[in-house]
């Protein structure tokens, strides 16, 4: 905790609490609210990672509606423990959700996804029609 010192007495600052490190629980805590995102476009594809550490792929939910691809996340866990007439109760709640607006050019009834080693990777190939046409000679008439 940062203090302040004034007339001989020393008191915390409320700015330096409330931008603390460990404020909303750590900025690793933070992190996993929102993951870190990597995309890249190919000639016939765009890839999209999504890093996601130390997750179940059961839990994964990717779906897309109007063109907006949108991938979420949610775990709830309980767990109780009975001893000497005392209760013990341990709950876990992760979650996340992005959202990416499809480009036109991607054709979303093709979209792959598959989750290794921490990382969610989704394919989303290109429609026919937006792949580059290759070099063609045109015959002059």
């Amino acid at each position: 905790m940062s203090i302040v010192k004034r007339n001989n007495l020393i008191f915390p600052t409320l700015m330096n609490e409330i931008f603390k490190p460990d404020w909303f629980g750590g900025i690793e805590n933070f992190t996993n609210v929102f993951p870190a995102v990597n995309i890249r476009e190919n000639e016939k594809d765009f890839e999209l990672e999504l890093a996601a550490p130390g997750r179940n792929k059961e839990n994964f939910n990717i779906e897309i509606d109007h063109e907006v691809l949108t991938v979420s996340y949610e775990v709830k866990e309980v767990e109780s423990e009975k001893e000497k007439n005392y209760t013990r109760r341990e709950f876990t709640y992760s979650t996340f959700k992005r959202s990416f607006t499809l480009p036109e050019t991607v054709d979303s009834e093709r979209i792959d996804a598959k989750y290794v080693d921490g990382v969610l990777k989704l394919t989303l190939p290109k429609k026919e029609e937006a792949l580059p046409k290759p070099k063609r000679l045109i015959d002059l008439s």
